[in-house]
């Protein structure tokens, strides 16, 4: 069932009204008025009212509960436009408009416990969720190739270990100072030996 409520020449510019009503559509009353509460412009003050008038209507002349209801429509039409002059530069006068408006508010309480998360909320939340299972796909297969890849790293790593240690047990000037080691005995045995020969 609908319920609505009307405060017509409201003296506030259409514009203006149509910013906050944008904000109120498709709301649990509850979320709305708490939305209008903290809004600190005239035109959420003056929706506020209109929306209230609604939900009293609907529990005094429909039976409705208010927890039940959500928020149709709230549309913002235009109303006449008062007329005033200032005055202007060498004795002209230009005119001003004082703009007002119509707010309607339309309530529902078709659809309200199924309609709680909004079109607009459950498209943004099914697009996430295909992202992070494809961001988790391919975790998983980078992580699988990164493990591989590891695996493989410490595969080569133990093959060249073992001679790198072979080469580190023997280095080369270990080699060239046992070379010379073996060398210096003979050259001195030799000298002894011509020694020997000369006495």
């Amino acid at each position: 069932m609908e319920v609505r409520s009307i405060y017509k020449y409201a003296r506030i510019s259409p514009k203006k009204a149509r910013d906050v009503a944008r904000e109120i559509q498709g709301l649990p009353v509850s979320d709305a008025i708490d939305t209008l509460n903290f809004t600190p412009k005239k035109a959420a003050f003056l929706i506020g009212k209109t929306l209230k008038s609604a939900v009293a209507n609907a529990e005094n002349n429909h039976d409705l509960a208010a927890d039940s209801l959500l928020v149709k429509e709230a549309n913002i039409s235009d109303g006449p436009s008062f007329r005033r002059f200032k005055p202007r530069a060498r004795g002209s006068a230009s005119a001003i408009k004082k703009r007002t408006s119509h707010i309607y508010i339309i309530l529902t309480d078709e659809g309200a416990e199924e309609k709680a998360p909004s079109k607009r909320e459950q498209g943004n939340r099914k697009k996430p969720a295909a992202k992070t299972e494809k961001v988790k796909e391919e975790a998983a297969s980078d992580e699988s190739v990164t493990d591989s890849a590891e695996a493989e790293i410490v595969a080569e790593d133990q093959v060249d270990a073992d001679p790198v240690q072979e080469a580190s047990d023997h280095s080369p000037d270990e080699e060239t100072g046992a070379e010379q080691v073996t060398e210096e005995p003979t050259t001195s045995e030799e000298e002894s030996e011509e020694e020997e020969q000369k006495d």
